[in-house]
């Protein structure tokens, strides 16, 4: 997997779909529909949802907050359980795609 190619993808904001997009940018967008379930595609939830959009959300914070997910140290229902699952690298990408969403 290579990081630098995911993230640099994921902040040039990846298009809806793309013959030439590249495997980092396809592995990337899959694990961005992970969240999909939850936080709505490209992170922009159901309108009336109670659940925090993904689309736009500064980088640095939206790592912080799946870091703190992941360790435990902030409270969820689901959203522990979750993180668990991602490596660093993977929530950096994660990160790093939702940011470049628009609103």
């Amino acid at each position: 997997m290579r990081i630098p190619l995911m993230l640099a993808a994921a902040l040039a904001g990846l298009p809806q779909a793309s013959p030439a997009q590249t495997p980092d940018a396809l592995y990337l967008r899959g694990l961005a529909a992970t969240c999909a379930n939850c936080h709505g595609t490209d992170g922009r939830p159901a309108p009336g949802s109670t659940l925090p959009e993904l689309a736009g959300m500064p980088m640095p914070y939206m790592l912080q907050q799946l870091r703190e997910f992941r360790a435990g140290s902030r409270p969820a229902t689901v959203m522990t359980q979750i993180a668990r699952g991602f490596s660093d690298a993977q929530l950096q990408g994660l990160a790093a795609f939702f940011a470049a969403q628009p609103k």
